[in-house]
């Protein structure tokens, strides 16, 4: 049998990152984090060696990815596939959540 611990986060004490997110649960596949962010300059384009999945709580931004643009709002999911060139535009205030995996956050994978 694997590793069977169940494990609670209290966010109030999360670790935060350099890019503002906060770290919450965290496994060996997979890690959630919280985004919280204001409009401002458009943020540099990016890949990352992990997979994204997100869900937009509130605000807008819109996701440029390998030359196609979608718009993210209140109740949407996205994805961004590992290795694809993004960068995010935020509209208004923006809250979403995020799973990385591999977890973001180990063998700094995140800067």
């Amino acid at each position: 049998m694997g590793d069977t611990t169940v494990k609670k986060i209290d966010s109030r004490t999360s670790p935060v990152g350099k890019q503002g997110q906060k770290y919450l649960a965290g496994g060996k596949s997979v890690s959630m984090r919280l985004w919280q962010e204001q409009p401002g300059a458009d943020k540099p384009a990016t890949t990352r060696n992990y997979e994204t999945v997100g869900y937009v709580l509130s605000g807008r931004a819109e996701l440029e990815s390998e030359g196609q643009t979608v718009r993210l709002e209140p109740g949407d999911s996205w994805i961004v596939p590992k290795g694809a060139t993004h960068k995010y535009r935020i509209l208004e205030p923006f809250t979403a959540v995020e799973a990385t995996a591999p977890p973001a956050e180990v063998h700094a994978r995140d800067e």
